[in-house]
């Protein structure tokens, strides 16, 4: 329990701060409602997933070794959230939903689940500092532990990842009820801004990284 309650934390901890994923997962929610939320919830959790068993498995030390991986992983990042944070502010409350949530409307092709998935995907693999704190951080912490502790280790920041990301969802789609059109259309503006401050940041590190 120890172990488990170890990885947790630190999978709490590396996910918990305000990031692309989590504003997209939220953005999701305030825009759908359950249970289409939850594909989101699913998409983001299996992408959390896969990036820590990748890390368990080395991938980390290719990361960290092969030149190019860190800067490539930078581009895709700056170019797919600059996009998103740009779409996010033109479209802003143009995908909600009309009628139950879950419902049909006019905005329901924004919330098919070939193209939430899709989204979700992008979001947590073209961002490096996913990539780095998944593949990187935890997965190193992973093989660090007593070999007969990895698993629960890694159970409980798998816990973490799957759990935050349903609070997100579930918190944002209660939310909606409460919140006007008008009020989250300004969140999807608000959380284009974001977008568009981390593709920015990423910028940034490429451009320390191309003059180190």
């Amino acid at each position: 329990m120890t172990d488990y309650l170890a990885g947790l934390l630190l999978g709490l901890g590396l996910i918990m701060p305000i990031g692309p994923q989590n504003v997209f997962v939220v953005n999701h929610g305030l825009a759908v409602g359950l249970p289409r939320a939850l594909w989101a919830v699913l998409a983001a959790g299996c992408c959390d997933t896969l990036l820590i068993v990748a890390g368990v498995a080395g991938v980390s030390g290719l990361i960290a070794t092969v030149p190019g991986v860190r800067p490539a992983l930078l581009v895709f990042g700056t170019v797919f959230l600059t996009y998103l944070g740009v779409r996010s502010i033109r479209t802003a409350g143009g995908h909600l939903t009309v009628g139950p949530p879950g419902g049909p409307g006019p905005g329901a092709a924004a919330g098919s689940v070939r193209q939430v998935v899709g989204r979700t995907v992008s979001v947590s693999l073209l961002n490096p500092h996913a990539i780095l704190d998944m593949v990187g951080v935890i997965g190193a912490a992973v093989i660090a532990q007593p070999a007969d502790s990895r698993m629960t280790f890694a159970a409980g920041t798998l816990s973490a990842s799957w759990t935050w990301f349903l609070i997100l969802a579930v918190g944002a789609a209660q939310a909606r009820r409460y919140l006007t059109p008008r009020a989250i259309a300004w969140f999807d503006r608000l959380s284009g801004v974001i977008m568009l401050v981390f593709a920015g940041y990423f910028l940034v590190e490429l451009t320390h990284l191309g003059s180190g």
